[in-house]
């Protein structure tokens, strides 16, 4: 098997931690590790291929993947619910809000509407873009 390949998580089993050096251990009577280092706890998903670790201090969920040898960070992130929120303001924008702004009689306020459409579709830009970073 490649390395690459999804393996199911044995809730038996103990692991590396994904966050620091200690070890996964598994919590009995749950579907759930808890690291003999930094106490951090992790809870595998119903399908058991993904852990996630619980933290009341990131806004958004880090997932784990095991492949077999290490953790690798999934692609199960917030961010991808972003692609169709930015889409649709992007079509929004170009369905409603351009036909507006054309026929908006002022010239100094068509200036004003176009700075408010690029920062209504820069907004979805920029989530996508923090949620991505590392």
């Amino acid at each position: 098997m490649g390395a690459n390949h999804k393996h199911q998580i044995d809730l038996n089993n103990e692991y590396p931690c994904p966050s620091c050096q200690g070890t996964l251990k598994p919590i009995i009577l749950t579907e759930a590790f808890g690291c003999s280092r930094c106490q951090q706890i992790f809870v595998v998903d119903k399908n058991g291929e993904y852990i996630e670790q619980l933290s009341s201090i990131y806004p958004y969920k880090k997932y784990w993947q095991w492949n077999g040898k290490r953790w690798q960070i999934s692609n199960q992130t917030i961010a991808n619910s972003y692609f169709p929120l930015a889409l649709g303001v992007i079509i929004l924008l170009l369905i409603i809000w351009l036909p507006f702004a054309l026929h908006f009689p002022s010239g100094l306020n068509i200036i004003f509407l176009a700075i408010i459409a690029v920062i209504i579709a820069i907004i979805p830009a920029i989530i996508v873009w923090i949620s991505h970073r590392r």
